[in-house]
């Protein structure tokens, strides 16, 4: 069963992303708000290069924990937010496309924790390879709303 995103809450989830800074300093865009899901994608230039000429492991790891962490936000109580609190990245190939977008879904919503995953694939030509796998533990703050 699918279930319907208050549009007050996506509108929290989007006004969230806008004031991190650090999604702007690599030009990542919020593309995607759903119930439990999230996308972000962020084109392939040179300020986020590796030495090889690869979109860096550290920024992939920033866009995985942005998604999945909004898909948390996405289902958590009025008045709350949410804070990573550990992840486990694999990085499965190369984030070598012309796009990369991070896809992250809840697994299970409880009162303190959520368990997330996120899923990254490069872009090329139309072609999604997946270059990262993600999961993550997301603790709910309850009564504590962000600045």
């Amino acid at each position: 069963m699918t279930m319907t995103l208050d549009p007050q809450v996506a509108q929290q989830v989007r006004a969230s992303f806008a004031r991190q800074q650090a999604m702007r300093l690599i030009r990542a865009s919020l593309e995607l708000v759903e119930h439990g899901r999230t996308e972000i994608g962020l084109p392939h230039w040179e300020g986020v290069e590796q030495q090889h000429g690869f979109i860096h492991g550290g920024v992939v790891g920033m866009i995985a924990d942005s998604a999945a962490g909004y898909a948390a936000m996405s289902v958590a109580p009025a008045g709350a937010s949410v804070l990573t609190v550990e992840y486990k990245l694999n990085l499965m190939a190369p984030a070598d496309g012309e796009r990369l977008v991070a896809r992250g879904a809840v697994v299970r919503a409880g009162r303190k924790l959520v368990v997330t995953r996120a899923d990254v694939f490069a872009i090329r030509d139309g072609q999604e390879t997946l270059c990262v796998l993600m999961q993550q533990t997301i603790m709910v703050m309850h009564g504590k709303e962000e600045k």
